[in-house]
């Protein structure tokens, strides 16, 4: 498991790209004006192999860690503190990537995320017919939480949200257009690793949908062809080397 090392994708000046944004809905009034601080997911949270438990601390066993990787301390690196961030906007909700929400609890930061996506958390939480990836932790009523609805969302000028069935139901990728560095397609847990993309192979018994997923990946392989695409994908230690990590940041 790669544990919390962020990207810094700078956003402050991002670059709408007619070419790569057709088929939007609309603009969020609520991140507008855009000079803000935004997340995407937010990893396992603090402590997780105890908090979790066995089995899951051992399938997500910790490797590689020291105290810099968890998320206020990487975005320290950024010079920001964790209270500045202005809005949350998730992949996906699996306890691997929702655990950080624990530092949003109680506050009015948005966390975005599509509807089917939180209606499938709940569901499979309270019927446990999925309970395991997802947990009663990460789904408290007092997170603010803020639906996307149907196909496409451009949250922001720049950042494009794009729902992307299989992995989950509500899985959600996040396009952003920089002017400096182009395109950036991170697809959260659609693709674990680099061989999912390049192999066109879903994850096994991960992913829920197999006629989505074929779906959703033919999308996401026509985005970054026609936009010439950085990847980023859910957990593979290839692309974290690829690109520079914290506190570098692209523009």
């Amino acid at each position: 498991m790669i544990h919390a090392r962020c990207w810094h994708i700078d956003c402050l000046e991002p670059y709408s790209n007619h070419a790569a944004s057709q088929g939007r809905d609309h603009i969020s009034p609520d991140l507008t004006p855009y000079r803000r601080l935004i997340l995407f997911e937010t990893g396992g949270g603090d402590n997780y192999p105890e908090v979790w438990g066995a089995p899951l601390n051992d399938i997500f066993a910790l490797v590689d860690y020291e105290a810099g990787h968890e998320l206020p301390a990487q975005i320290k690196k950024f010079g920001h503190d964790i209270k500045d961030v202005k809005a949350v906007i998730m992949g996906h909700m699996h306890l691997d990537h929702a655990g950080g929400l624990e530092n949003f609890k109680g506050t009015d930061v948005p966390i975005w995320i599509h509807e089917k996506e939180l209606k499938h958390a709940y569901y499979s939480v309270a019927t446990k017919s999925d309970l395991g990836v997802y947990l009663p932790k990460d789904l408290g009523f007092d997170l603010n939480w803020k639906a996307i609805h149907g196909p496409f969302l451009e949250i922001a000028p720049g950042i494009n949200l794009r729902h992307s069935p299989g992995h989950t139901p509500g899985l959600i990728i996040m396009q952003v257009n920089l002017k400096e560095s182009g395109t950036w397609i991170f697809t959260t847990d659609h693709h674990h690793v680099l061989e999912n993309y390049e192999s066109d192979v879903p994850q096994g018994w991960l992913a829920r949908d197999h006629d989505d997923w074929v779906a959703s990946h033919q999308m996401i392989k026509a985005l970054q062809k026609r936009t010439n695409g950085k990847l980023v994908f859910g957990h593979c230690g290839t692309t974290l080397f690829k690109y520079k990590v914290s506190p570098h940041a692209y523009t």
